[in-house]
């Protein structure tokens, strides 16, 4: 557009339709307020003065309160002639928006992501200092959501996230008597990644602050969630971190507030928990543990004990456990309870698990050619290695490459690891059971104790705990539970294993009951397989 420096039109190209034109008449000749709408005209005329001083080219974009945006140059043509070129660059402004809005939030729940997080975070630490206020950060992680994904699919874990991130909008909208939050307060909350969210509190007025705001969240996620046509309860545990006083850096703050939400679920899950420097010492052993336990499978440091199994009516040996050990390079022999937890935390808990089953069936295999034949080896396997969808085809596969003995291995599994999915769980058994492989149920009575394991699934053994094993020569209780569960367990025409026995007074009242076997140290510790094999062969074990 041409424009004289009377602020008149002299010549015109380009399309007339756009809303920044008052008329679609002829524009030549025309005043500009006569054929551009107000606030594009003023913002052309404020810069023809300027622009015919200084001969320069002027360059600016100009919102127009209906969404819409214009870029708009100013070049003098010489001192009676201007050049006006205007574009509505209203859907590359749109376009930019959307860009830098997907690059900085969540695309399933619409909050922040860590990038502007840890922005707004920076900005928390350099205004914290300046006015020498304290902020603090929740880390919250739901608890047991994988759950939710393994028996009511993603699409149901997806809406359960946006559900929870919807509650927690309003759990922040409702901190402001507790601290001054940005007002923009969707810009203190964001989500991290998979389960995990995160919010930001602004100069709060006391260390007890964050825990009236966690203690809230607690709340309003103890209600259920409709996902579709379920009811769904969910629990969070929740980290706090409070800066200076836990960190002045971001990182530092994020790692402390992740470290305190580890240990709010280390004592229990659905709860809160401050940061502690003792925490991080914690936290950095339990980060040099998983650093050796990720080396240890490929170099070799994990060995099978095994640990024999005996008839308490004939004293013949009818089989063994599998019971792994780690023998770290100081020569330090570690029991599962120390790195079992870790290895099921960390998904190594998988390899490791394969590693166990093919080393038990290759000793197996070993233990038939020095002639000890028909010998029920049974091996733990953990309830994430067993929800696994290729479990069946792995253990198929390892049985097939080993060579083992049809009807010789014996899985051991957790009530845990069938509480999900039955239906599922009951088909992944019934498989295994046609491939000649038995399954006890370890820990019964410790518990869930449902009995519609023992009525629908194909069990063969049911394992007592040792827990009501110890006191069994002087606490009646403990007689009656173990009485009831070795009748319970023959009704359903289950054999009974009890584990941990130690004294001869224990294993008179379990012969008594009709309890098919016993372990324990009152037979043989778990021993390494060659010195087992020496003893394996006396003929009567008591």
């Amino acid at each position: 557009m041409q424009i004289s420096k009377e602020c008149r039109i002299l010549a015109c190209k380009g399309p007339l339709n756009d809303d920044m034109f008052t008329t679609g008449e002829k524009l030549i000749g025309k005043k500009l307020e006569e054929a551009l709408i107000f606030e594009i005209c003023e913002a052309v005329s404020a810069c023809l003065q300027p622009a015919l001083q200084t001969l320069d080219m002027h360059f600016f974009e100009y919102f127009v309160n209906t969404n819409r945006f214009y870029e708009i140059k100013i070049v003098v043509i010489d001192h009676e002639k201007i050049l006006a070129i205007i574009s509505n660059i209203s859907e590359f402004k749109q376009a930019a928006k959307t860009v830098r809005h997907l690059a900085y939030h969540d695309t399933l729940t619409g909050l922040p992501n860590r990038a502007l997080f840890n922005d707004r975070l920076q900005q928390a630490i350099a205004r914290a200092e300046r006015d020498k206020k304290m902020f603090a950060i929740l880390f919250l992680d739901l608890d047991n959501f994988k759950q939710v994904n393994d028996t009511l699919g993603h699409t149901a874990g997806d809406g359960l996230l946006k559900s929870v991130a919807e509650r927690l909008r309003l759990g922040v909208r409702l901190t402001d008597n507790l601290s001054h939050i940005t007002e923009d307060y969707s810009f203190t909350l964001a989500r991290i990644g998979g389960d995990e969210f995160i919010l930001l509190l602004n100069n709060i007025e006391s260390v007890e602050a964050p825990a009236q705001v966690a203690g809230r969240i607690l709340k309003l996620l103890a209600e259920p969630f409709e996902i579709g046509p379920d009811e769904v309860f969910v629990t969070t545990s929740i980290g706090i971190a409070v800066c200076p006083l836990d960190g002045k850096h971001v990182d530092t703050l994020l790692i402390n507030a992740d470290v305190a939400m580890y240990q709010a679920k280390n004592y229990g899950k659905n709860r809160y928990q401050y940061y502690s420097k003792s925490m991080n010492e914690y936290a950095h052993e339990r980060f040099t543990v998983e650093t050796k336990l990720r080396k240890a499978l490929s170099q070799g440091e994990f060995m099978l004990f095994y640990q024999p199994q005996v008839s308490i009516q004939t004293g013949k040996l009818i089989g063994v456990e599998a019971l792994i050990r780690w023998l770290q390079p100081d020569l330090a022999l570690t029991r599962p309870a120390d790195f079992i937890p870790l290895a099921e935390k960390t998904g190594l808990i998988i390899p490791m698990g394969e590693w166990i089953l093919r080393t038990a069936c290759e000793q197996s295999k070993l233990w038939r050619k020095a002639g000890i034949e028909g010998l029920l080896i049974t091996v733990n396997v953990s309830s994430i290695q067993f929800q696994q969808d290729n479990f069946t085809e792995t253990l198929y596969k390892i049985m097939e490459e080993t060579g083992i003995e049809p009807g010789t291995l014996q899985i051991e599994l957790t009530e845990t690891a069938l509480m999900n999915d039955s239906e599922k769980n009951i088909k992944k058994l019934l498989g295994l059971q046609t491939m000649g492989i038995q399954i006890s149920i370890d820990d019964f009575g410790t518990g869930y104790s449902s009995l519609k394991y023992l009525k629908h699934f194909p069990l063969s053994t049911l394992k007592i705990d040792h827990s009501f094993v110890q006191q069994l020569e002087s606490s009646s209780n403990d007689q009656a539970i173990v009485s009831a569960i070795i009748t319970l367990a023959h009704n359903f025409n289950l054999k009974v294993i009890a584990e941990g026995v130690e004294k001869t007074g224990q294993l008179d009242f379990l012969r008594e009951c009709g309890c098919e076997g016993v372990q324990g140290y009152l037979i043989c510790p778990p021993s390494d397989p060659d010195v087992l094999t020496k003893f394996m062969k006396k003929s009567n074990f008591f």
